[in-house]
């Protein structure tokens, strides 16, 4: 079998300084994707501003080579096709600004997710709206081309009000770039492509999916460091799912099933993100309603999960947050009281401190981070 070179992936900066790029909503208080400056050393974190106008680019995505960005956006229409789009972007890597370079057609509605595949060839997206997912291929300049696969997913589940039919809402690929799992909420499925970077195909795996509980909601993914576990964060049921990993046969195997949520809590929640920590030892996920960040501990041997604190993000309703590669940091973003706020992640317990940092953006949707130059 022929291996395909793998980018390096976003080390360490030099002076632990990175730029933190906020994608958002531009519905009242936002215009576009938004940067900040973070040296992990001093925890000092600045505001560099708007670094790109742009229609709704809820989640974003940084090239290997931190060349360039790119950004999904809920649109009417982009290339002539009916549906969302995904921008390109080239980095300007002294100042964080972005320069648009094109659109292209996401094959889908409501796209709400994307990510770069480890060569840095293609451009992965999930539409929530339409229930599909699309590779688009990169090309030298950085610019998108057309989609180069696309897989309409179908089905439903157990609550007729938002599982009526499929909706993708994650990509992701395994370490070694050989499959893409797509989390279906519509479904209750997270589905196993096999994908080719050279190709920028996506073909479906046997076994095809693994399927979590009726009425779970999957939505977003992560693998553990080591290959071995991987971990879904099921939105309607608030829950997180751990799964022993085949990495072979691309297969998952349900391990356990555990709450997001304190065994005291009454009121109304979703949840969102799940991260792992570099480290390999912890487990974060974000709750809505209970507006907190759940933290586990990882058990290296079996990955299953046991619950350390919520961790209150100090906003409402925390759709994403994100870890610096130093696992230092994390930077939550409250979509409902346009928010973002950093906290200290203690290397041994997991635990999360409010680092007195916190900064004004219209409905922030994702972070992600960047070595600077």
């Amino acid at each position: 079998m022929l291996l395909l070179p793998l980018l390096p992936g976003p080390a360490p900066a030099a002076g632990g300084e990175y730029i933190v790029y906020v994608g958002t909503y531009t519905r009242q208080k936002s215009k576009g994707i938004y940067a900040y400056r973070l040296n992990v050393g001093s925890g000092k974190m600045a505001t560099i501003g708007l670094v790109a106008e742009a229609a709704n680019p809820s989640f974003v995505a940084v090239h290997p080579s931190r060349r360039f960005l790119y950004a999904v956006s809920e649109m009417a229409g982009a290339g002539g096709q009916k549906g969302g789009a995904v921008s390109a972007f080239a980095i300007d890597r002294a100042t964080g600004k972005l320069t648009l370079l094109n659109q292209a057609s996401s094959r889908g509605s409501g796209p709400c997710y994307v990510t770069v595949d480890r060569t840095g060839k293609t451009v992965l997206v999930a539409n929530y709206g339409s229930g599909s997912v699309a590779a688009l291929p990169i090309k030298e300049d950085g610019s998108l081309g057309e989609a180069s696969a696309f897989v309409q997913h179908t089905g439903s589940s157990v609550n007729p009000k938002r599982q009526q039919g499929p909706h993708a809402h994650s990509i992701n690929l395994s370490s070694d770039n050989r499959f893409a799992i797509a989390a279906d909420l519509g479904t209750d499925q997270l589905l196993v492509y096999h994908f080719d970077a050279t190709k920028g195909s996506l073909e479906a795996n046997e076994p095809a999916f693994a399927q979590v509980k009726p009425g779970a909601g999957p939505r977003h993914f992560a693998f553990h460091p080591n290959g071995r576990f991987a971990y879904v964060i099921n939105e309607m049921q608030s829950t997180v799912t751990a799964f022993a990993w085949d990495a072979a046969r691309g297969a998952l195997k349900e391990v356990q099933t555990v709450s997001t949520l304190p065994k005291d809590f009454t009121g109304d929640n979703t949840t969102a993100e799940v991260r792992v920590h570099p480290t390999g030892k912890f487990l974060y996920g974000s709750n809505r309603g209970h507006d907190s960040i759940a933290v586990f501990a990882i058990d290296r041997k079996k990955g299953t999960l046991t619950p350390i604190e919520h961790a209150p993000t100090q906003g409402k309703t925390p759709r994403n947050f994100a870890i610096d590669p130093t696992g230092s940091y994390l930077i939550a973003a409250n979509q409902n009281s346009d928010n973002i706020v950093l906290f200290r992640i203690d290397r041994k317990s997991g635990r999360l401190t409010p680092a007195g940092l916190a900064f004004e953006v219209g409905a922030p949707v994702c972070v992600k981070f960047m070595a600077a130059k």
